[in-house]
Order: structure tokens, then C-alpha cells, then sequence
């Protein structure tokens, strides 16, 4: 009994500066989401400076997913019809190896036969993955601008016919609209995970365009201006979060980047544990490779004020919250078993 209440009383100081070091570094991340908070209730829609009608590419990366790429591709039907067939090309990017190629064939074949402008490029060697199937489709991409959707989306007939008037300015790089979801109370996971991507939309992204902040390209139901991409890179597959990369590479570039909270877009959301596992631990190691490869150029670029600087380092390194999170259990369970 000595002996342990002597062991728990050496053990005090350690678990005490342990705790302190965990409180420090916990600290940005909690002030971070406060000072998004803020920010966000000051964001108003930005106003569009014209209606001019730009002409684009809608390019549709899949890799597996033959039950809704059909409502994918006609989705962007209803789309092209209204923003005018004439301005819309549509590129299906299939990277698949079971079904899906074929299912999607004759879909891409139908919608062609009743006058659209659509396309199909087949990967039978996934280089580079979504970023590599994105970079390999420039080369039949017809139109200056690029609407990206996944699979799993169902953008509306209007989309482009809000979103690409912002294009007026000629230094916009990239729009990012609202992700909603079609089967938020499909069980538990669903409703949960909900909350989560609304408060990245509704306090993260709409904070950041309010405040003047770096913002990041989600990699669906956005718009990319072609020559703001090529300027910065193009797409590159070494972060696995491509759409981050971009995003800030074109911004850390100069280019300006637009976030619309109220043109929305529905999407479903990973509706099992394994699922959103997957979904997740690519989007962390995404964000941390991003992080270490952009880090130099953020500290460095004179244009980027202090607070700009700050809130994109704590943005790409958000998912350090969860290894302090596991520390920080893990020294809750020592003191307590001591």
C-alpha cells in the first residue's frame, strides 16, 4: 500500500506537466472553432457582380459505384438543359473494375443520343486516383471552368446557373457550395456524421470567408477556374487530399476563393462504421500531408497576414486534435488507476 501511494505521489508531476503540455497545445484548436464562430455570423452572401453565363466542364470522378451513377449523369442533364446544353459539357471519369463501366456506357451513350455533350474516359490503372483521373481528363476538357461532383451527389437542376455568374471576377479561382444530405436520418452513423460536416459548412466555411481566411476546395459540388489550377500546379496526387491542396495552392498563388452557403447540394453520407473509417482516415492523412508540404510556403509568403498564417496552419493540422484527444484519455485512465 506504501509503496503505491508513494509510486501515485512520484507520478503527480509527471501527469500534472503532461496535462499542462496537452491544455497548450489543445488551446489554438478550441480558440480556432470560438473565433469561426464569430466570424461566421457575420457572413453574407456575396453578391454576384453580373448573370453572364460562362461556358463549363462537369467532370464526375467514380471508382465502384454502379447503384447511383445513372442518377448521377442525369442529374447533370437536368442541369445542362437548364443552364443551356450548348454551355455544359459533361466528362465521366470512371476509374471502376467491376459493373459500373458498363452500367455507366450505356448510360453515357443514351444521354449522347438525345443531344448532350457528354463523355466517358476509362482507367484501366488508377495512377494518382481521383487527383490523377482529374489531371488526365484536362486533355479533353473543352471549357475554362470545371464543376466537380462525386458519386454520391445529386447536384441541382440550378447549380450552375447560381454559382458561375461569381466568375465575373476575373481573380476567382474556385467556388465551394454547401454540402446537404439525402439521408440524414438513414440510422445513427448518418444523423451523427451530419452534424459534423454541418458545422465544417455552416461555422468553418462560412467563418473562414468571412474573416479573409485561406479556404479549401471540399472536392465536390464546387467550380474551379482552369487557368487559376494550371497556374498553381495543376492536380497532384502526393497529399491524397488533392482538393486541399489545390485550393491553397491556388490561393497561396493569389487567387481568390468564394464560398456559398446557400446554393445547396445534396449528397449521401457513409452510412456504416467501416465506411466512414475509410472516409476519414484519408481525409486525416490528406489533411496532415498537406500541412507538411505547404507549411514553409504559408510561413513564408509575405502576402499572408499573421492571422491568415495562423488559422491555415491550425486548419491543415485540425486532425492533431485526436491524437492529444487519445493522450489525454490516456492519461486520465493512469491517474485513475493510480
Amino acid at each position: 500500500m506504501g509503496d503505491n501511494y508513494l509510486l501515485a505521489f512520484d507520478m503527480q508531476p509527471i501527469l500534472l506537466g503532461m496535462s499542462v503540455v496537452l491544455s497548450v497545445l489543445f488551446f489554438p484548436y478550441g480558440l480556432n472553432f470560438y473565433l469561426m464562430i464569430r466570424k461566421a455570423q457575420d457572413y453574407a452572401v456575396p453578391e454576384k457582380k453580373s448573370n453572364e453565363k460562362f461556358p463549363v466542364t462537369v467532370q464526375l470522378p467514380i471508382f465502384n459505384e454502379r447503384y447511383v451513377v445513372e442518377r448521377l449523369l442525369n442529374a447533370c442533364a437536368k442541369m445542362a438543359d437548364r443552364y443551356g446544353r450548348n454551355l455544359v459539357q459533361i466528362l465521366l471519369l470512371d476509374d471502376s473494375t467491376d459493373e459500373t463501366t458498363q452500367i455507366a456506357s450505356q448510360a453515357v451513350q443514351k444521354l449522347r443520343d438525345q443531344g448532350y455533350d457528354v463523355g466517358m474516359i476509362h482507367r484501366d490503372v488508377r495512377n494518382g486516383f481521383k487527383a490523377g483521373a482529374l489531371e488526365d481528363a484536362n486533355k479533353d476538357t473543352k471549357y475554362p471552368f470545371v464543376a466537380i461532383f462525386d458519386a454520391d451527389f445529386v447536384p441541382p437542376s440550378d447549380f450552375l446557373e447560381r454559382a458561375m455568374p461569381y466568375f465575373s471576377d476575373p481573380k476567382l479561382s474556385l467556388v465551394q457550395c454547401r454540402w446537404t444530405h439525402l439521408n440524414r436520418s438513414y440510422n445513427m452513423v448518418t444523423r451523427a456524421v451530419s452534424i459534423g460536416y454541418d458545422g465544417h459548412h455552416l461555422v468553418e466555411q462560412t467563418g473562414r470567408t468571412a474573416g479573409g481566411y485561406l479556404l479549401n476546395f471540399n472536392g465536390s459540388a464546387g467550380v474551379i477556374r482552369r487557368e487559376a489550377l494550371e497556374d498553381a500546379g495543376g492536380w497532384q496526387a502526393d497529399t491524397l487530399a488533392e482538393d486541399l491542396d489545390a485550393s491553397y495552392r491556388m490561393q497561396l498563388k493569389g487567387w481568390k476563393a468564394l464560398y456559398i452557403r446557400d446554393i445547396e447540394c445534396p449528397a449521401e453520407i457513409p452510412p456504416t462504421i467501416p465506411s466512414l473509417k475509410r472516409q476519414q482516415s484519408r481525409w486525416a492523412r490528406g489533411s496532415i500531408r498537406t500541412f507538411r508540404k505547404l507549411l514553409s510556403r504559408i510561413l513564408w509568403d509575405k502576402k499572408l497576414s499573421l492571422g491568415q498564417k495562423a488559422e491555415a496552419l491550425v486548419h491543415l493540422s485540425y486532425y492533431s486534435v485526436h491524437p492529444l484527444m487519445f493522450s489525454a484519455y490516456i492519461i486520465a485512465l493512469i491517474a485513475a488507476f493510480l
